[in-house]
C-alpha cells in the first residue's frame, strides 16, 4: 500500500498536488517534502507507531506530516485548534509522544515527553488497537457539542487501501477539489486523500470565509464544492454568488448537517444549473458514497459497497468498511452488540427505498407530550420573505418540560415587536399551535461551528 501511494506520486510528477495559499505544489514537490517531514520526525526522535498531534489546517506542511507519519505507520492526531483542554484530552488518553506544528511557520516538533505521562506504553496501547503492527492509525475529536468531545480511533490503512482502489484520473480529466471542510475532519481528510490520490489537486483556503471560497472558486474554475446547507445560506445572503463568477460549478455536495427542503429550493434557484448531492457520513462510520433522488429533493440512497444501514426505531444505523476501532476515552455504547453504529439520525424511508433524515434524536424537542424536530419548523420559517435565516431549539420549560425558542436572522430592518408579530401570523394554520415559538429572538448570525453546523441553543441569545 504504501509503494503503491509513492508509485502514484512519483507517476504523477509535474501535475499539481495543491494550490497552498495561491502556490502550485507538485506531486514531485510534495514527494521531496514528504521525506524531508520523514527526516526531520527522526531528527527529532519520534519513533514508528508513536501517536504524534499534528496542529495547523491544511498546508503543504500539514499534508506532508500526515503523509510522512502514515509511511512510518505512527497514529497521527490531526488538530486545527488546539486549546489546553483539547490537549489535556490528547494526553490523557492519546498519551502522544510529539506534538507536529503546522500553522504558518514551517514546521516544528515538541517533545511531549515531559506532558504526557508514559507516553512510550500509551502510544503502544493506542497503536495496539490498530489490530496491526504494521498499519498507521488516525485519531479524530468529535465536536463535543455536548459534553467532553470523543476520541475516535480509525485506522488510516484503511481509509487510505479504500482511496487507492480507485484508478488514477487521466492529467486532463483531474479536478480541482477546493478544501472546504477541515483538516481533522472526517469529511476534509476524505475530499483530501479521494484528490490526491487519483491525481487531482487540493486547493486549500486561508480562510474560509465564503468571499475567499468563492473566490477560489473563480481563479481556480473550480468544478466541485463540498459544503454545508448552512455555508450554502452564508454564501447566496451575502451574494457571494453574484460578486464572483462561480460558473464553473458543476456539482455541489452538501453534509455535515440536514437540508431543509425550503434551503434546498433557494440553492436550486441560485445554482440552475448545478447538480445538487446530498452526502452522508460520521466521524466513526467514514463518508458514504450516495445518491440524490434528484437536485430538488432532500431524499438520498446510500449507494456504497461498503456501507450497510438498517433502520431501529426511526433512528439510522450503520456498518462500514472504514468504521472506526473505538473511542479511546468512552464507553463504546453507541455501538450494539452486533457491531452497527448507532448514528442519532432520525430518518424515514420511502418505498423506493430513498431516505430523508428528518433530524437529530437528541435535538427534538418536547413541549408536553408533543415532539417537533427543529429541521421541521425552520423549513416552514425559511418559506417566509422575511426571514433570512433561522435556528430552532428547546429551552428547559418548569411547566411543559421543553418550549420552543427560534434566533432569526431577518432579511431587512424589522424591530423585534414586528418580526414576532410576522412570525405568529405566518406560521398560523401552516403547523400546529405546541409549534409556534414561545420565545423569537432576533440576531445579526446565526452561529456556526467551525464544521459549518448550526450551533442550537446559542447561549447569550436575545430573549425575553
Amino acid at each position: 500500500m504504501r509503494d503503491e501511494l509513492l508509485r502514484r506520486f512519483e507517476d504523477f510528477g509535474a501535475r499539481t498536488a495543491l494550490f497552498d495559499r495561491g502556490t502550485a505544489v507538485t506531486y514531485a514537490e510534495l514527494l521531496k517534502r514528504i521525506g524531508e517531514t520523514r527526516q526531520l520526525l527522526a531528527l527529532h526522535g519520534v519513533k514508528p507507531r508513536e501517536t504524534v498531534v499534528v496542529h495547523g489546517d491544511y498546508s503543504l506542511d500539514s499534508v506532508a506530516a500526515l503523509f510522512a507519519l502514515f509511511l512510518d505507520r505512527n497514529v497521527v492526531v490531526p488538530v486545527v485548534t488546539l486549546t489546553d483542554t483539547t490537549l489535556d484530552t490528547l494526553v490523557e488518553h492519546c498519551r502522544p509522544g510529539h506534538l507536529i506544528r503546522t500553522t504558518g511557520a514551517g514546521t516544528e516538533v515538541e517533545d511531549l515527553a515531559g506532558v504526557a505521562e508514559d507516553p512510550t506504553d500509551g502510544a503502544d496501547a493506542v497503536h495496539g488497537r490498530l489490530g496491526d503492527p504494521d498499519a498507521a492509525g488516525l485519531v479524530l475529536l468529535s465536536s463535543g457539542s455536548t459534553g467532553a468531545p470523543k476520541v475516535i480511533l480509525h485506522s488510516l490503512d484503511v481509509l487510505v487501501g479504500e482511496k487507492l482502489e480507485k484508478r488514477p484520473r487521466r492529467r486532463e480529466n483531474a479536478l480541482n477539489i477546493l478544501m472546504v471542510l477541515m483538516f481533522d475532519h472526517i469529511g476534509g481528510i476524505n475530499s483530501l486523500l479521494s484528490t490526491l490520490l487519483v491525481g487531482g489537486t487540493a486547493v486549500l483556503p486561508r480562510h474560509r470565509t465564503p468571499d475567499e471560497i468563492c473566490a477560489l472558486i473563480e481563479r481556480h474554475r473550480i468544478l466541485v464544492l463540498p459544503t454545508s446547507p448552512t455555508y450554502l445560506n452564508l454564501i447566496m445572503v451575502g451574494d457571494y454568488h453574484r460578486t464572483h463568477d462561480l460558473s464553473s460549478l458543476r456539482l455541489i455536495t452538501y453534509g455535515t448537517e440536514p437540508m431543509s427542503e425550503e434551503l434546498l429550493l433557494r440553492v436550486r434557484k441560485t445554482f440552475p444549473g448545478v447538480r445538487l448531492l446530498q452526502t452522508f457520513g460520521t466521524s466513526e462510520t467514514g463518508i458514504a458514497t450516495t445518491t440524490s433522488e434528484s437536485s430538488t429533493s432532500t431524499y438520498f440512497k446510500i449507494s456504497d459497497a461498503g456501507v450497510e444501514y438498517r433502520i431501529v426505531d426511526g433512528e439510522l444505523q450503520l456498518r462500514s468498511r472504514t468504521q472506526f476501532l473505538g473511542y479511546l476515552n468512552y464507553d463504546d455504547d453507541s455501538l450494539t452488540e452486533d457491531r452497527w453504529f448507532r448514528t442519532g439520525d432520525l430518518v424515514e424511508e420511502a418505498a423506493d427505498g430513498y431516505l430523508r433524515i428528518k433530524g437529530r434524536a437528541k435535538e427534538v424537542i418536547n413541549v408536553g407530550g408533543e415532539k417537533l424536530l427543529p429541521l421541521e419548523l425552520e423549513s416552514v420559517l425559511m418559506g417566509s420573505p422575511l426571514v433570512e435565516d433561522c435556528v430552532v431549539y428547546g429551552r428547559p420549560n418548569a411547566i411543559t418540560g421543553q418550549s420552543v425558542c427560534v434566533d432569526i436572522k431577518p432579511t431587512g430592518e424589522l424591530t423585534r415587536a414586528a418580526l414576532r408579530k410576522h412570525v405568529t401570523e405566518f406560521l398560523a394554520g401552516r403547523v400546529e399551535p405546541f409549534k409556534v415559538p414561545s420565545k423569537i429572538n432576533v440576531v445579526d448570525t446565526i452561529a456556526m461551528s467551525d464544521r459549518m453546523k448550526k450551533l442550537r441553543s446559542r447561549p447569550g441569545a436575545d430573549e425575553e
